[in-house]
């Protein structure tokens, strides 16, 4: 409240200072006995006073309700935060196994294409030995039926 200017003990203050001089510039113009402006300034006193605290009163309770929705607001607002902040907690999980799910498949992928390569390998290997093989066997027929016919 006091940022803007509305302060209600200013308010308060300034309505004090104004009533006393108000009261005061009554007296000075006024042509009245000493006895009856005394008994006019006390009555008028009490009641400026009473005026004020009556004002300072309202102030104060208004003030204590704005206080109080605002400690309401604030505890709503943190509800709402560490309730959206669970989501996120929860969500996060979720994609978090999800991508750890996926990252064990394709492992197991990865690995099966692995155990077939490997089997493919030893198969070319056998096959490309197999033919040395019979290349060299037919190499070495060639050989020997160059040898007799030489």
């Amino acid at each position: 409240m006091a940022e803007n200017g509305n302060d209600p003990g200013k308010f308060l203050r300034g309505f004090l200072v104004g009533s006393v001089l108000g009261a005061l510039a009554g007296i000075l113009f006024a042509p009245k006995s000493g006895k009856e402006l005394r008994s006019e300034l006390k009555q008028k006193g009490g009641e400026a006073f009473d005026e004020g605290k009556e004002l300072y009163s309202e102030a104060k309770i208004k003030a204590n309700a704005i206080l109080e929705e605002a400690r309401r607001r604030a505890e709503e607002l943190k509800k709402e935060a560490d309730r959206q902040l669970s989501e996120a907690r929860l969500k996060a999980k979720e994609v978090l196994k999800g991508a750890e799910e996926k990252v064990s498949e394709v492992r197991g992928l990865a690995k099966g294409v692995m155990e077939e390569a490997k089997t493919e390998i030893k198969r070319v290997k056998g096959a490309v030995e197999a033919g040395v093989e019979a290349a060299r066997h037919e190499f070495s027929k060639e050989e020997e039926k160059n040898k007799t016919q030489a």
